[in-house]
C-alpha cells in the first residue's frame, strides 16, 4: 500500500471512530432514568481517569526519562497547570458574565467536559503526526505501517470517548444532535493536530510530555469536579461507582492492549 494513503487512513481513522463513538447518542430513544445516567456519568469518569494514567501520565513520564530521577517533573508541572488552566478560565468565563451584568456561574459542565475531552486530543492528534513524520524521515515502509497501528489504537479508544462526551452533554441539554456535534468537534482537532505533527515532528516531540500532563490534570479536575459528584447525585447508590469501575477497567485494557 502506498505510503500516503496509509498515512490519510491513519489520520481519518481516529476522527472517524469519535464521531460513531458520538453516534450512540442516536441509539436512545428515550431520556434514561436518573440510575442509567448515573450508571454512565460514573462510566465516563472511569475512561476518563484511565485515559489519564496510561495515554497521558504515564506516557508523559516515559517521555521524559532523559531526565533520569526527575524525570516526573514535566508530568507534575502538567498536571497541576491543566487543572489549573480550566479554573482560571471558569474564572474569566464569570467575570465577563458578571461585567456584562448577567447571571451565571462561569463555565457549564458540559463545557467543562469538551475542553477537557479535546485537550486530550490534541496530543493524541500530535502523535499519530509525530509518527506518521518519523515514518517520511526513515522512508521505510514498515515505519508507516507502525505509524498505522498507533493511530488504529488511538481511533479504537476515541470510540468509547465519544460516547463518553457525547451522552452526558445529550443528558445536560436533552439534545442526540447537541450531544452528537459536541462529540464530533472534540475529535475533529484530532486530524489538523495530525497533520501538524508530520510536518513540525522534529520540533514538537521535545515538549510533548509536558502537553501529555496539562491534558491529563484538565480531565483529572473535570472528573472530580463535575462527572463524579454529579453521578453519586443523581442515583445516591453505588450504581455510579459500579460504573466508574466498569470504564476504567475497559479502558485499561484497550490502553494497554493497543497501545
Amino acid at each position: 500500500m502506498d505510503s500516503t494513503i496509509i498515512t490519510i487512513i491513519g489520520v481519518g481513522f481516529v476522527f472517524l471512530m469519535t464521531t460513531l463513538g458520538s453516534a450512540v447518542v442516536f441509539l436512545f430513544k428515550k431520556n434514561v432514568s436518573d440510575k442509567i445516567n448515573s450508571l454512565l456519568l460514573g462510566f465516563a469518569s472511569g475512561l476518563m481517569i484511565a485515559a489519564s494514567i496510561w495515554s497521558l501520565i504515564l506516557p508523559s513520564i516515559e517521555g521524559a526519562e532523559s531526565l533520569g530521577k526527575w524525570s516526573f517533573v514535566p508530568a507534575t508541572v502538567g498536571i497541576i497547570f491543566g487543572a489549573l488552566f480550566l479554573i482560571l478560565l471558569d474564572k474569566l468565563v464569570q467575570f465577563i458574565i458578571k461585567r456584562k451584568g448577567k447571571n451565571g456561574n462561569g463555565l457549564t459542565k458540559p463545557i467543562k467536559l469538551f475542553i477537557a475531552v479535546t485537550l486530550h486530543n490534541i496530543p493524541e492528534g500530535l502523535a499519530v503526526g509525530l509518527a506518521f513524520g518519523n515514518a517520511i524521515v526513515a522512508s521505510q515502509i514498515s515505519a508507516f505501517y507502525s505509524a498505522l497501528w498507533l493511530a488504529i489504537g488511538i481511533g479504537i479508544q476515541n470510540f468509547p470517548e465519544g460516547a463518553a462526551l457525547a451522552l452526558p452533554i445529550k443528558d445536560e441539554y436533552n439534545s442526540k444532535k447537541k450531544g452528537f456535534l459536541f462529540g464530533v468537534a472534540s475529535g475533529a482537532v484530532e486530524p489538523v493536530m495530525a497533520v501538524i505533527g508530520i510536518f513540525l515532528s522534529s520540533a514538537l516531540s521535545s515538549i510533548m510530555s509536558w502537553l501529555l500532563a496539562f491534558s491529563a490534570g484538565a480531565m483529572l479536575f473535570v472528573v472530580a469536579e463535575e462527572l463524579l459528584p454529579e453521578a453519586k447525585f443523581k442515583s445516591g447508590s453505588s450504581v455510579s461507582t459500579l460504573g466508574f469501575i466498569l470504564g476504567f477497567v475497559l479502558m485499561m485494557i484497550l490502553d494497554v492492549a493497543l497501545g
